[in-house]
């Protein structure tokens, strides 16, 4: 006796896809400016293009194909984003982080300022981090904080490489009555390296992967130029650019899903409910396993399409010939 099977097929999307980022990136010709760029991404997609491996890299390279300026992606400059060398959040109460008392006219926010130096007495202050400098490091053990000064003259991250070796890392001053053991700590006038520095390349839709793909010398980290761009003669990497310039753009959005739907015939076998749950899920195994012998990648999704009264199967009437009317 005859029935009808229906599966439900899921497949992704072919074009422009990123397989490890399961994204699929759209790029879009007409030239905005970067904000402009971002609420038209947003809206329309998910977001302007996170670039998180050489993959992303690769595929937008082909995607841009005889296209051969740049175009945004979603990476700019936050030049408030301070963070401490000791990242355990753990270790910080509430208000601890935001506790930064800044001397005069600081931070000064210059590009190349990426690092912050203690001056004895007082205030905190942001410097270029290839100067050097003495440096203060400290040693937690559970509650209790030493902080200990390092004489030897080291560029910022000099002192956080020697910091972690011989101690726990680059001092983080959280409260007052710390920074005030600082300054007994350090005689007279000078500045010392402690653990605060800037975490300024942010992605627009919050992601926090490390990977860069800048072009050679840059970014060049001057005061207008806070965006990003990918150089598609320079393929694809990566160009700081004032966020006003209009240019076309890249977003991202979920990569899409096709549905396919298969009628298939089988005759009941004697003495088999063709509704039990246990034999559709052991027809679902074996029909998944005939597909990926067929060449389907392990991405397709296969279910059941239950009809009106929530069975699956359903006996197919017979069609009556017409000289039997």
């Amino acid at each position: 006796m005859e029935k009808v099977l229906l599966i439900i097929i899921a497949l992704s999307g072919l074009s422009a896809v990123s397989s490890r980022a399961k994204r699929q990136y759209h790029f879009v010709y007409e030239a905005k400016t970067m904000p402009e760029a971002q609420r038209y991404c947003r809206e329309k997609h998910t977001d302007l293009a996170t670039v998180d491996s050489m993959e992303v890299v690769e595929l937008l390279n082909k995607m841009a194909g005889q296209y051969k300026q740049s175009a945004w992606i979603g990476l700019h400059e936050d030049r408030d984003a301070w963070k401490w060398s000791m990242s355990d959040p753990s270790f910080y109460g509430p208000g601890d982080i935001k506790f930064i008392p800044w001397g005069d006219n600081q931070p000064d926010n210059r590009p190349i300022d990426q690092c912050t130096m203690f001056y004895a007495p007082g205030g905190w202050y942001d410097y270029d981090c290839n100067g050097v400098y003495m440096s203060v490091c400290f040693d937690v053990t559970g509650p209790n904080v030493t902080f200990v000064r390092i004489n030897s003259e080291m560029t910022w991250n000099g002192a956080q490489s020697y910091c972690r070796e011989h101690h726990t890392d680059l001092a983080s001053v959280r409260n007052p009555a710390e920074n005030q053991q600082l300054n007994e700590l350090l005689p007279g006038e000078g500045w010392y390296w402690i653990g605060l520095y800037r975490d300024s390349w942010k992605w627009s839709d919050g992601s926090n992967s490390s990977f860069k793909y800048w072009a050679a010398n840059k970014p060049d980290l001057r005061v207008s130029k806070v965006c990003v761009a990918a150089a598609f003669h320079n393929s694809g990497k990566w160009e700081d650019l004032d966020c006003g310039v209009e240019k076309p753009f890249i977003c991202y959005g979920p990569v899409p899903v096709s549905m396919q739907v298969i009628k298939v015939r089988v005759e009941k076998p004697n003495g088999v409910d063709l509704n039990d749950q246990a034999f559709l899920d052991a027809m679902l195994v074996e029909v998944k396993n005939n597909l990926r012998a067929q060449g389907l990648d392990d991405n397709v999704q296969l279910a059941w399409r239950k009809q009106p009264d929530g069975q699956v199967f359903q006996k197919e009437e017979k069609k009556k010939k017409r000289d039997e009317l």
